[in-house]
């Protein structure tokens, strides 16, 4: 079995370990934090759906509504047969903090369905989504919960799940709920950016770290594992600035060109086989080959707990940004931060996903159009918003990035539950 589809730490109990180390570090209010170590609503609906041959198969979704104190949950749908409540509770709690960093009104949740897509013919997809969305019912709405593509979705499943929901509301209500999912096809009310926001918001943070750190990227090396959306599109955005590619991971195994791999190239070629293998130039190598590949910079962008006690000695880079959600878990944070690995963590480094979400969901709202221009100018401005005060939050507390980040988040919503007040 590939080890990067394996998934064994529980993914929750390294959220509540980070959450802790940052909130013991700032003397957090103990009364909000009771509040922040718990979601507010963890939603399981089992559902039928009938298969091309005729027979019904039960399957499982989830949603988790983790915090809504800054405004509407949102997060994002995968489909993968490692779904379970433990890793969706997880992600929707990161959710919460991703948004509090960058200074969006969200909240945090997240879903999906146990499954293994590829085993399902695009008619079965469909009817599965469809069904899933209408077991959620009143679960969400273009107000209350927003979900959006992730692992294993993409824009036609939330075109799926717009004409869905949009089915189940009022005649004359309808068009007053487009904004109830965000990744849409542009035709249907998606914004232009938001297939690369995530990937963009990855180049933005690296762009800021290499100023940071004066280093010319014209002359970096990088490794990506993980070529689905954000993978790529972190790589074809890299290679302007005249960084080379030089190895890459998927599910079905690790390649290595060490002169260089063309990252609009391989795009097209995993577009048409859906496979890396073959492309002309690459050599197979193993997992911990492959980490061990010496670069200025590694992007995790597949599955969580990809960076161990086992797998971070292996890393010979100068940065890691995390394309991924959770790529890291504490044992290996520890390693990381004894090899004096600069890390920009997930919460900010692939934040572009939610902010373009946010603009997409306000466009909505407003009945407007955003240009490309317009959209990655507002994306650079509040991600790198983002990580100044990530990067300030480290120097002030004298700690590492991760936990700053964790920090920012903590701060912003500590602030307005202290304003707010608890009910009644």
């Amino acid at each position: 079995m590939n080890k990067m589809s394996q998934r064994t730490a529980s993914v929750y109990e390294n959220v509540v370990r980070q959450f802790n180390k940052a909130a013991d570090l700032i003397d957090f209010d103990p009364e909000i934090r009771k509040i922040l170590a718990k979601t507010t609503n963890e939603i399981i609906v089992n559902f039928p759906v009938k298969l091309d041959d005729g027979h019904i198969e039960i399957f499982t979704g989830y949603r988790v509504q983790h915090n809504s104190v800054l405004g509407p949950y949102k997060g994002g749908l995968r489909y993968h047969p490692l779904v379970d409540i433990d890793e969706v509770r997880a992600l929707a709690t990161w959710m919460t903090w991703k948004s509090a960093i960058v200074n969006i009104p969200f909240g945090g949740a997240k879903g999906g369905i146990k499954v293994d897509p590829s085993k399902y013919s695009t008619a079965e997809i469909q009817r599965m989504t469809r069904r899933f969305t209408f077991a959620l019912g009143c679960s969400i709405g273009p107000e209350y919960d927003i979900p959006a593509p992730d692992v294993n979705t993409n824009p036609q499943i939330m075109a799926w799940i717009l004409d869905t929901y949009l089915s189940t509301q009022p005649p004359h209500t309808r068009q007053a709920n487009v904004h109830i999912v965000t990744g849409k096809p542009v035709e249907s009310g998606g914004s232009i950016g938001r297939d690369k926001a995530t990937g963009q918001g990855v180049v933005f943070t690296i762009e800021e770290w290499a100023k940071d750190r004066k280093f010319d990227l014209k002359s970096a090396t990088y490794f990506v594992q993980g070529f689905g959306n954000v993978g790529s599109w972190a790589s074809i955005l890299l290679k302007p600035h005249g960084a080379r590619l030089i190895a890459v991971e998927d599910v079905c195994g690790a390649f290595h060109n060490p002169d260089g791999i063309d990252p609009d190239e391989l795009n097209e070629y995993f577009k048409q086989k859906r496979t890396l293998e073959g492309f002309p130039g690459l050599k197979r190598i193993d997992h911990e080959q492959f980490m061990a590949t010496k670069a200025d910079i590694f992007i995790p962008a597949a599955l969580e707990n990809q960076i161990t006690a086992e797998t971070a000695p292996l890393l010979n880079v100068k940065v890691i940004a995390e394309g991924a959600n959770g790529p890291t878990d504490p044992d290996g944070d520890e390693i990381i931060q004894k090899k004096r690995i600069d890390v920009i963590p997930d919460i900010i480094c692939n934040a572009g996903g939610v902010i373009v979400s946010y603009f997409e969901w306000l466009q909505n709202k407003r009945s407007e159009f955003w240009d490309l221009e317009e959209v990655d100018r507002k994306l650079r401005r509040i991600i790198i918003g983002g990580y100044e005060r990530v990067r300030e939050a480290a120097q002030k507390h004298k700690t590492d990035w991760r936990t700053a980040a964790y920090i920012v988040a903590l701060t912003r919503l500590e602030k307005v539950y202290k304003e707010r007040g608890i009910f009644p």
